[in-house]
């Protein structure tokens, strides 16, 4: 056996007990899983078949197979970088929208007759609010 061959064993091996604890922990979402469980399968086969990526750089006209490897790394990497920015801009999205809805819930509960704010009755600055809420402790003096 060669060392790529153990060490790209390993590596796999190692990811893949990674990923399924972290799915298991619910650390990790099933459509992420998929992408790095594919690529622990073609590092595998990297490693138990080498001669597939000097058959491959061979095909695509690239002289180093090293390159190519480096090349798709970096393409796989771009890839989950644009994917990752996607999902974090929906998710601002998402947020900023249920911050507007809880603010305007809020208001139309302050603004309600039986609150005693509409009016003019009742606290009106946050410090008075929050002495009415009862789980504020009383103050003592």
């Amino acid at each position: 056996m060669s060392s790529t061959f153990t060490l790209g064993l390993i590596g796999g091996v190692l990811t893949l007990v990674v990923i399924f604890e972290m799915l298991r922990r619910q650390r990790l979402r099933e459509k992420y899983a998929v992408i790095w469980v594919v690529v622990v399968v073609a590092t595998v086969l990297l490693a138990v078949f080498p001669q597939m990526l000097t058959a491959s750089a061979d095909v695509l006209g690239v002289e180093v197979p090293a390159n190519l490897l480096f090349f798709g790394a970096i393409m796989l990497l771009l890839f989950i970088s644009i994917q990752l920015s996607y999902e974090i801009g929906r998710l601002e999205e998402r947020t900023r929208t249920l911050a507007e809805e809880i603010a305007l819930i809020r208001l139309q509960v302050e603004q309600r007759p039986g609150r005693g704010t509409a009016t003019g009755e009742g606290p009106t600055t946050p410090a008075e609010r929050a002495s009415d809420d009862p789980r504020t402790p009383p103050e003592v003096g």
